[in-house]
C-alpha cells in the first residue's frame, strides 16, 4: 500500500529535500541542489517564482517509510502565453517500483485535473534556469550544478505510466585545444570591429557588473530563448533570484557579455567552474567548510561547465559567439583547465548545435522531458 502525503509542515519539507541523498547515497554521479534553497519551494515569502507558479510537494510512503517524491508545478505565464493547459512536475525521484511511481504521477495528475489542465508533462521547473529533463544516457557521468541525476529505471517507470517523449537534449565533452584556434581569433578580431562590440567583462568587478548588466543580460536572454520549447521568460524578482543563485559562482575569466556602440547588451556567455565536488561532499548544505571548498573551486577550477550562451536576435547569425568564446577559451587553455562539460542543450536548437562546429566535441548524455494528456 502506497500513501501520498502532501507536504504541508516543515519536517515534510525537509523529508522531501533529504529524500535524494538517501535514494542516492554513495553514487558518485549525483549532485544535490543547494539545500535551503530546495527549502523555500513552496515559500511565498522566499520564493519568487510563486508569484507566476503554484507548486505543490508530495512524499511516496509505504509502511512508514519514504520511497518517492514529486512535486506538481502549474507554470501560469508559460500557460498564458503558450494558451496551453498543461502542468509540469518536477523534482521527480523514487526507488524501482513502478506502483510508487504511478501513486505520485496520479498525484500530479489529480492536482492538473482540479485546475482544468488537460496535460502533464515534465521534469520541467519553474523556468529555463531549474533542472528539466530525465537523464536517458549517460548514467556513468557525474551531473553538473545545473541538472538532474537519475537512475536508468526512471525512464521506465514514467513511459510506464503512459508518458510520451517530449522534448530532448544532448549534453557534450569538449576536448581542449593545447592553443588558440588562431582562425576563431582572426574571426572574432574582425567581427568585433565590425559591429563596434565591447566586452564588459574586462570592464569593472564582477559584483558592480552583476548589479549593472544582470537585469539586462537576462532580458535579453528572454528574446534569444523566446522559441525553445516551454521556455518562459524571466523578469523582475526572479531574475534577481537566479542571479543570487548563479552569479556567485561565475569567474570572470570564463564570461563574457558584450555590448553594442549604444552600450546595449546583445551577448552573453557564461562558462561556470564547477562546484560539483563540495556540493557532494556536504549534501548540498553551506557550511562554513564548504563555502571555503566552493571559494577555492570558482578560484582555481579544473573542470568547468558551459551553463548559457545568448545572442540577441538582431546580432545572431553574425559570429558574435565567436567573439565570446575566443576571449573565453584563451583563458581555458592559459590556465590548464582539464575537463569541460556543456549543460543540456535542445537536439532541436540546430542554432546552438551549430555553434561548436569548430570544437571537437562528443555527446555523453541524453535526457528528456515525457508529455501525457489526462
Amino acid at each position: 500500500m502506497i500513501t501520498i502525503l502532501a507536504v504541508k509542515t516543515a519536517r515534510q519539507m525537509r523529508e522531501f529535500v533529504r529524500f535524494p541523498l538517501k535514494l542516492y547515497k554513495g553514487s558518485a554521479y549525483y549532485v544535490p541542489c543547494i539545500y535551503a534553497d530546495e527549502m523555500t519551494l513552496q515559500n511565498k515569502k522566499k520564493n519568487p517564482m510563486l508569484e507566476e507558479c503554484e507548486v505543490q510537494c508530495y512524499l511516496a510512503e509505504r509502511d512508514g517509510v519514504t520511497v518517492g517524491r514529486i512535486a506538481a508545478l502549474l507554470q501560469k505565464k508559460y500557460n498564458s502565453i503558450s494558451g496551453n493547459r498543461c502542468c509540469r512536475f518536477t523534482r521527480f525521484d523514487c526507488i524501482d517500483d513502478a506502483e510508487v511511481a504511478s501513486a505520485l504521477l496520479g498525484a500530479v495528475e489529480r492536482f492538473a485535473a482540479e485546475r482544468g489542465m488537460d496535460t502533464v508533462h515534465g521534469p520541467w521547473g519553474f523556468n529555463d534556469q531549474d533542472r528539466e529533463g530525465l537523464l536517458t544516457y549517460g548514467f556513468d557521468r557525474r551531473a553538473t550544478y545545473a541538472t538532474n541525476y537519475n537512475y536508468d529505471y526512471y525512464e521506465k517507470l514514467v513511459v510506464g505510466q503512459g508518458y510520451a517523449a517530449e522534448s530532448e537534449w544532448v549534453e557534450y565533452d569538449f576536448k581542449i585545444p593545447r592553443e588558440p584556434d588562431a582562425r576563431i581569433e582572426h574571426v572574432a578580431a574582425y567581427v568585433q570591429k565590425k559591429l563596434g562590440l565591447v566586452e564588459l567583462a574586462e570592464s569593472m568587478p564582477l559584483n558592480k557588473l552583476v548589479a549593472r548588466y544582470g537585469h539586462e543580460a537576462l532580458e535579453m536572454t528572454n528574446l534569444a530563448y523566446a522559441g525553445l520549447d516551454c521556455y518562459v521568460p524571466v523578469k523582475g524578482k526572479v531574475i534577481d533570484h537566479i542571479l543570487k543563485q548563479f552569479a556567485t559562482v561565475i569567474n570572470p575569466r570564463y564570461f563574457s557579455i558584450l555590448a553594442n556602440k549604444e552600450g546595449q547588451v546583445v551577448a552573453i556567455a557564461v562558462v561556470l567552474p564547477s562546484v560539483c565536488a563540495p556540493l557532494q561532499k556536504s549534501g548540498g548544505r553551506m557550511t562554513l567548510p564548504t563555502v571555503v571548498r566552493l571559494i577555492r573551486a570558482i578560484a582555481k577550477p579544473k573542470e568547468l561547465e558551459m551553463v548559457l550562451i545568448a545572442v540577441h536576435p538582431d546580432y545572431q547569425k553574425k559570429g558574435v559567439n565567436s567573439v565570446m568564446m575566443s576571449r573565453i577559451m584563451k583563458n581555458i587553455i592559459d590556465d590548464k583547465i582539464e575537463h569541460i562539460e556543456s549543460n543540456p542543450e535542445l537536439v532541436s536548437n540546430a542554432a546552438v548545435q551549430d555553434q561548436w562546429n569548430a570544437m571537437e566535441r562528443e555527446i555523453v548524455k541524453r535526457r528528456k522531458t515525457f508529455s501525457k494528456k489526462i
